[in-house]
């Protein structure tokens, strides 16, 4: 990275900062923090959910996956576009019109307090040391690409470069601070700034990428056989139905994405913002693995896992390798934040408020929740400091976890469409769906061997189709004991349905919270900012002038169009209001 790369990137840290700490003053209660007072525009929690979806290892893992084997890589992706088609159809507007403050309360209402501590802390453990591993992850795919010199703060001797625990301590502190200060608020806003971000810096790539291909001379012929073909080996249809519905179930039922349809004003928002999310991921799949796919023709052999960041590197020009790990960073802040919230709210108004101190103040709660927020952050960084200490400790954890989490959220789901789904039906799916994807793990791992026989041919298949089998443990599996169970209660009403149904929401003092025009000005200030660093870049630049001025001609004439489009509705706005007064 160049010296201009280091202050793009340190602008953007700045920015979203700020962003953070302008917000703040949205914050005066719980609701606000937590569910940013239920009044937030659909586009902006569209645009989060579809963040939340990503970390750094989207460009590391399914880069590779496409550098590796092409257009599979664009089928999996599209998956999750197919899954939150589903939950806006099917989920989205119910979970708005239960009239709850969080999800951990519909938990609590539908199954009771037993089931709400076995989602909490399950959960709770499951994203922390899952998020603190990506968070690691990133540091050390960034670090590589930040070269220090000697004598400079936070340089590691060893290598040169930013020190790895200096980058977690650092780019964690950044998540923590503005999602601590702005809550949800800070979260959804700063996620439509990274959105822009990723999209300017993959659209850049993939514009520049293609063009090298082209003064490359390469052609149709050096694509590898098979390379555009939507599956490949362990990747077949039933994996993608698997890895569809495994996502469906995600995106309908965990907190951080439920909470994205708590947020907004009614069900046909929710609905909107989970149809924009998968519009998206119908979409912008191809995009995103444009440069490692045509990066395979140009320079085959490569280590797939460094692929999309070689391909990134050798076309971008000074200046916009900043931008692009600003975008990396851009995908794991957005989970980060998104979790740290959501659990922080879990804490606070579900656990701190209802179980310890019913009658808790708005201010005491919105204490309680940040100082709940920097707690988790600073543990999250804890855990992702001692990543390299635990020797794969931490690949086991969310192992095992995860056996647990996607059978609780199922019958999460399932209590969300069907009046006889108990916490019974909780407790078996879980324990059954434990221990088969326990005995699924430990063969996949050859920790345990079978007689031979039909038992020794099914280990076999399962470690020769570890997708798969995970597919059939994971979705198969829960989906098959539900129905199961909904059969042989089919008559039966739980309690809890009736708790929910009858549940009267409590009034969210919100005052003075609604956004307004803030979104959209925010929005066209992250656009004209992009727009003025590409043209601020030029000077650092020898080549590829064209493409940095047209980019930057949009970017700003976006930005342009967007105020020139919000002051006309204010002026509209005047107009209407004084129109009204004088009839009156």
């Amino acid at each position: 990275m160049a010296k201009i790369d280091y202050i793009v990137m340190a602008l953007y840290l700045v920015g979203i900062l700020s962003v953070g700490f302008m917000l703040s003053r949205k914050v005066k209660s719980s609701g606000d923090l937590f569910a940013a007072g239920g009044r937030s525009p659909w586009w902006a929690s569209g645009l989060s959910a579809f963040m939340t979806m990503f970390s750094a290892g989207t460009f590391v893992v399914w880069g590779g996956i496409a550098y590796e084997r092409g257009l599979v890589a664009v089928s999996i992706n599209l998956c999750y576009g197919v899954a939150a088609l589903a939950a806006g159809y099917f989920l989205a507007g119910r979970w708005k019109n239960l009239g709850i403050d969080s999800p951990a309360e519909y938990v609590s209402l539908r199954f009771g307090k037993p089931a709400l501590h076995l989602y909490t802390w399950t959960m709770l453990v499951f994203r922390m040391v899952g998020v603190a591993v990506a968070l690691y992850a990133l540091a050390k795919i960034m670090v590589a690409l930040m070269p220090l010199g000697e004598g400079v703060p936070f340089r590691d001797p060893a290598t040169g470069n930013l020190g790895l625990h200096w980058a977690v301590f650092l780019f964690g502190l950044v998540v923590v601070v503005y999602t601590m200060v702005g809550g949800l608020w800070a979260v959804l806003m700063t996620d439509v700034l990274q959105f822009i971000v990723l999209t300017l810096a993959v659209l850049f790539v993939a514009s520049m990428i293609l063009l090298k291909a082209v003064d490359a001379g390469a052609s149709l012929q050096q694509i590898p056989e098979n390379f555009l073909k939507p599956t490949s080996g362990e990747y077949g249809m039933l994996f993608l139905a698997g890895w569809a519905a495994i996502h469906f179930f995600m995106i309908g039922a965990e907190w951080a994405f439920v909470q994205r349809y708590l947020c907004v004003e009614n069900a046909r928002a929710a609905k909107k913002a989970t149809y924009l999310f998968a519009a998206l991921y119908l979409v912008s799949p191809v995009l995103w693995f444009l440069p490692p796919m045509v990066f395979r023709v140009i320079e085959p052999g490569l280590d797939k896992e460094q692929a999309y960041i070689l391909a990134c590197q050798s076309v971008l020009p000074a200046g916009m390798v900043g931008l692009m790990v600003a975008a990396m960073f851009s995908a794991t802040a957005s989970m980060v934040s998104s979790q740290l919230n959501v659990f922080a709210g879990v804490l606070t108004q579900d656990i701190y408020k209802r179980l310890l101190r019913p009658d808790s103040s708005e201010q005491e709660l919105v204490r309680v929740g940040r100082i709940a927020t920097a707690l988790l952050g600073f543990s999250l960084i804890g855990i992702a400091l001692m990543v390299p200490r635990m020797g794969g400790a931490e690949r086991v954890i969310v192992a095992l976890t995860s056996l647990i989490v996607t059978p609780l959220l199922a019958p999460s789901v399932w209590g969300l469409l069907r009046k006889n789904t108990s916490l019974g039906h909780v407790f078996i799916t879980v324990a059954i769906c434990f221990m088969a994807g326990l005995v699924t793990y430990a063969i996949k791992n050859g920790l345990i061997s079978l007689p031979s026989g039909f038992l020794s041919e099914w280990a076999n298949w399962v470690r020769r189709y570890a997708q798969s089998a995970d597919v059939l443990v994971g979705v198969v599996l829960p989906v098959v004991l539900l129905l199961f169970l909904d059969l042989s209660s089919f008559k039966r009403t739980n309690p809890g349905w009736t708790r929910l149904v009858s549940h009267e929401p409590e009034p969210i003092d919100s005052a003075g919270t609604h956004p307004g025009r803030m979104p959209a000005c925010i929005v066209a200030g992250g656009m004209g900012a992009c727009g003025v660093m590409m043209l601020g870049i030029l000077p650092f630049n020898n080549e590829g002038h064209g493409m940095l001025i047209l980019f930057a001609a949009v970017m700003l004439g976006l930005a342009a169009a967007i105020l020139f489009t919000v002051r006309r509705t204010r002026e509209q706005g005047k107009v209407q209001e004084r129109w009204g007064v004088e009839k009156h």
